[in-house]
């Protein structure tokens, strides 16, 4: 399970079966239930890990309290190089959304190993750019669009990449989020986005079935979406 996982990430995909099993070997395997600190803004910040089941939400806090989800990353993903390339206290909050396996790999072990392969040095700069770029992303949705917009948005990205068939029709999407969890990926506030999602299931454009939410009428969040 471990090999897979790393196969799946951008950053271990084109590495060798001997590099793979160098890296397992030095790993620990962690297990993080649902709703669990895995480490906070500030924490010493001497490991890097990789998800290999679950999905763990990245986010930080403003000074007056609201909190931004900043990433979600999901199995075969990497989180926490920051720290572990300077050594530095952990840039933000990192907590598992569902029941998580990680591979964390610390950096005494690992920053050896890099320097001995400076291919994996430039998939690490370019996964730091993705990572970037994905913050930038939020940061800029934050600033120019409403809270509709936002969470019509927020939607429909997480029908295209977590979305199966729906009885009854439309898009089930197969992550379980609180109402807490959309709140802080759209930076708003839970009471804010019950109630705007309140609205759309009267006008029929969201549903919510068995803990999962279900996107009914998508062609309605596109027009929102702007």
């Amino acid at each position: 399970m471990k090999r897979d996982a790393l196969l799946a990430s951008p950053f271990f995909q084109h590495m060798d079966n001997e590099k793979l099993d160098e890296i397992i070997g030095f790993a620990v395997e962690r297990r993080v239930p649902r709703g669990t600190s895995i480490f906070g803004k500030g924490d010493e910040g001497s490991s890097m890990m990789a998800v290999l089941v679950g999905r763990v939400r990245i986010s930080a806090v403003s000074a007056d309290g609201k909190e931004v989800t900043l990433n979600v990353i999901g199995a075969g993903e990497i989180f926490g190089e920051i720290a572990l390339l300077d050594g530095k206290p952990r840039s933000a909050d990192a907590t598992a959304v569902e029941d998580t396996v990680l591979m964390e790999i610390e950096r005494k072990h690992f920053m050896p190993f890099l320097l001995r392969n400076p291919a994996l040095l430039e998939r690490l700069l370019v996964v730091l750019c993705d990572r970037l770029r994905r913050t930038s992303l939020v940061l800029e949705e934050i600033a120019l669009f409403d809270l509709p917009s936002r969470l019509a948005r927020l939607l429909m990205k997480l029908s295209v990449d977590y979305g199966s068939p729906a009885p009854g029709g439309g898009t089930r999407i197969d992550m379980k989020l609180s109402q807490r969890d959309l709140a802080t990926l759209v930076a708003s506030s839970r009471e804010t986005v019950n109630k705007q999602l309140r609205g759309w299931r009267e006008q029929g454009v969201v549903d919510q079935a068995a803990g999962y939410l279900v996107v009914r009428n998508a062609a309605a969040l596109e027009r929102m979406v702007g």
